[in-house]
C-alpha cells in the first residue's frame, strides 16, 4: 500500500535531480532557441568543453550527434536538428572563439594555448572583467605578444 504513494514521490525528485549541466558554463554559451536542446541532449554527459573545443562542420556536428544519440544521449529528431544547428552556428569550423566565455578547453584546443598561458587568461579575465580588445589581451602576465597577433583573426570580443 505504501509504495502506491512513493512512486509519484520517487519520479518528482527523479525529475529534480535530472543534472542540468553547471550553471555557469550553461549561462556562458550564446543566446539561442537551440540552447535548450543543447543542454538538454548534451549536458547530462559533460560540459561545453567538449564540443566548445572543436570545430566542426554541419556534417561533422550531425555525424557527433548522431553518435553521442547511439550512445544514449535523449532527444526528439527535431531536438537533434537544433543542437546541429546550434553546434553549427557558434561552434563550426571558422567560427571565432568568444574570448570572454571560453572555457579552459576551448582556450587551449583553439588557440593552442599552454597550460600555463590558459589559466593566466582566464584568471585575467576573472578578476579584471571581459576583454573589449586585443589591447586587454596583451595585459595578461604571460602571454606573448607574437602569440596573440597570432590569433586575434580568431577572437570575437
Amino acid at each position: 500500500m505504501k509504495i502506491r504513494y512513493l512512486a509519484p514521490l520517487a519520479v518528482s525528485i527523479a525529475a529534480f535531480s535530472l543534472p542540468q549541466g553547471d550553471p555557469k558554463d550553461v549561462a556562458a554559451l550564446p543566446d539561442d532557441p537551440g540552447k535548450a536542446a543543447v543542454v538538454k541532449m548534451c549536458f547530462d554527459c559533460h560540459d561545453s568543453g567538449n564540443f566548445r573545443k572543436a570545430r566542426h562542420t554541419e556534417d561533422g556536428w550531425s555525424d557527433s550527434v548522431a553518435e553521442m544519440m547511439s550512445r544514449g544521449a535523449q532527444g526528439t529528431p527535431a531536438e537533434a536538428d537544433a543542437v546541429v544547428a546550434y553546434l553549427t552556428k557558434y561552434f563550426g569550423k571558422d567560427v571565432p572563439v568568444r574570448i570572454n566565455t571560453a572555457p579552459f578547453a576551448e582556450l587551449r584546443g583553439q588557440l593552442r594555448l599552454s597550460v600555463a598561458e590558459a589559466t593566466a587568461l582566464r584568471e585575467y579575465r576573472e578578476k579584471n572583467g571581459p576583454f573589449k580588445s586585443i589591447e586587454d589581451l596583451q595585459k595578461v602576465p604571460g602571454l606573448e605578444a607574437a602569440k596573440i597577433e597570432g590569433f586575434k583573426a580568431k577572437l570575437l570580443f
